[in-house]
């Protein structure tokens, strides 16, 4: 059986043929290239034992090639990609944001001033880290996943296009207007917020089938 694997996300497939659409990030079959199975990397790989029947002075010494070294801003970027800051900061608004609207609709429901600060505080935090979330993910997108504009992808900048704008205006509504959770348009202040929890849910569910590749 023939072993096929994705060029953008690494999905691995067996069959004669590659799928005619990668099942995880949505490439056609283009994007697939044949590979053979002993070069799927294990998941818990060993170190080779040397052969003790063979004394050490006769066995094959390869040379070990060194990587190219990186410099400055280069070798910032690879440290990121390396240690996961785009999965490990996405916490944050994925953490966050669901708490500020379950208390901006709390505030709301029951005219309470303390939900509203402690949703502001939230929303406030996660300002701050979009930012930095922002910035990993495209780096992510552009050296794991080729900048590949697929459907799957397309619909995660939008949900994080929708997840940033939304969140900024009602950061904004609410430090122009701090009764608008008491004024009759509240009703919209709380439907930005739903659709902002709504887009981030989307770009988290979306991150995680990429990340776990299902």
């Amino acid at each position: 059986m023939k072993v096929w694997q994705c060029t953008v996300c690494k999905y691995i497939h067996r069959g004669e043929n590659p799928p005619e659409k990668c099942p995880v990030c949505g490439v056609d079959s283009s994007k697939f290239i044949e590979i053979d199975e002993a070069d799927i990397p294990e998941k818990t790989p060993r170190r080779r034992q040397p052969d003790k029947k063979t004394p050490l002075t006769s066995q094959i010494k390869i040379p070990i090639q060194k990587p190219k070294k990186e410099a400055g801003y280069e070798h910032v970027l690879s440290l990121l990609i390396k240690h996961h800051a785009h999965p490990v900061s996405v916490h944050t608004p994925n953490g966050l944001l669901p708490v500020a609207v379950i208390l901006f609709v709390l505030a709301w429901m029951f005219d309470s001033q303390l939900f509203a600060n402690a949703a502001i505080i939230n929303l406030i935090f996660v300002i701050c880290s979009l930012p930095f979330v922002i910035f990993t993910g495209i780096l992510e997108w552009k050296k794991k996943y080729n900048g590949a504009l697929t459907t799957l992808f397309k619909i995660k900048i939008f949900a994080v296009a929708t997840t940033s704008i939304s969140c900024t205006i009602s950061l904004i509504w609410y430090l122009f207007d701090t009764d608008i959770l008491a004024s009759p348009i509240a009703w919209s202040f709380i439907t930005i917020n739903i659709i902002m929890l709504t887009a981030v849910g989307i770009a988290g569910h979306i991150g995680g089938k990429l990340v776990f590749k299902d």
